[in-house]
């Protein structure tokens, strides 16, 4: 299997190299010119053979918009565009009706994962429909974890539906970090508390609040145990606003995950040890930019 890539940048690097890695040619666009196989849209849409599939690894909104416009200009009938990014559920929707115009096929995908992806592989949930699925589960198979092939990937329904998954995911996932990240303040706040990261690792196996989360933020720790290197300062990218809007639309209480989008605007005002660590969490499991420490904007 042959297929383009468009979006070379922390994940769709990693991306390229895993599908590479187990037996899916891949062909790669991005703008830098460093890490392109190809010079622009036009060669990787030459370079594939019909019907061609090509993984859209770009920022959500306008720079996703722009790219879907750009294909349906290129593509033909019977091709097959993948939405990997973290769009919108409802960007999905219009971007399937634009493609479809010329018949051209769309899933959007939800991906989980991070920087660690190339080696771990990703959580993977696509919409879209059966048949256009069936087609493209080896490129699914390749990116997910090695192990029981049920695991790690959801056919989560109709288009849109990928999207939503991987927004929940987000919203739960505001939660989590939030509540490590207080614990962590609580347990630095105490004096007779004498190794917190001994404290963390201690909850890595056999307790119930053990998670690859906690084991990133034992590692966060041991790198910087003080955290002084890292302002307490927290980007929110979408999804969480998105999962609160749906949870205020469908009338379901989501105070957890609510709380811990607010907590992320407060932090833009402090520099509160809480916040410290969400932002050091970030930065292990995605590798997003942290504010170095006394760099808080005014």
């Amino acid at each position: 299997m042959h297929i383009g890539l468009i979006g070379l940048g922390k994940m769709g690097f990693n991306m390229r190299g895993r599908l590479r890695e187990r037996g899916i040619d891949v062909t790669g666009f991005d703008r830098n010119p460093e890490v392109t196989d190809v010079p622009d849209l036009e060669q990787l849409v030459s370079a594939l053979s019909a019907p061609r599939i090509i993984w859209v690894m770009v920022p959500a909104g306008q720079i996703t918009d722009g790219v879907v416009q750009e294909l349906s200009e290129l593509l033909d009938e019977g091709d097959l565009v993948i939405d990997g990014g973290n769009s919108k559920f409802t960007d999905d929707q219009i971007h399937a009706t634009l493609l479809a115009q010329k018949k051209i096929r769309f899933i959007d995908c939800g991906v989980s994962g991070g920087v660690w992806g190339l080696s771990n592989g990703y959580g993977l949930m696509a919409g879209g429909s059966k048949e256009d699925i069936a087609l493209t589960m080896p490129i699914f198979d390749a990116l997910r974890p090695e192990g029981d092939r049920a695991d790690s990937f959801v056919h989560v329904g109709d288009v849109g539906a990928g999207h939503y998954a991987k927004m929940v995911h987000n919203g739960i996932e505001y939660g989590l970090m939030q509540s490590y990240a207080e614990g962590y303040e609580l347990l630095e706040a105490k004096e007779i508390v004498k190794d917190v990261e001994g404290t963390f690792a201690a909850w890595q196996k056999g307790t119930v609040v053990r998670s690859w989360l906690l084991d990133l933020l034992v590692k966060a720790l041991h790198e910087d145990p003080d955290l002084s290197q890292i302002a307490g300062y927290v980007e929110d990218s979408g999804e969480g606003r998105w999962t609160v809007e749906e949870a205020i639309a469908n009338s379901i209480p989501a105070p957890a995950i609510t709380a811990a989008l607010f907590a992320r605007f407060s932090s833009r005002e402090s520099d509160a040890p809480a916040m410290k660590m969400v932002a050091a969490l970030r930065q292990q499991f995605g590798g997003h930019a942290v504010k170095p420490s006394g760099q808080l904007p005014e």
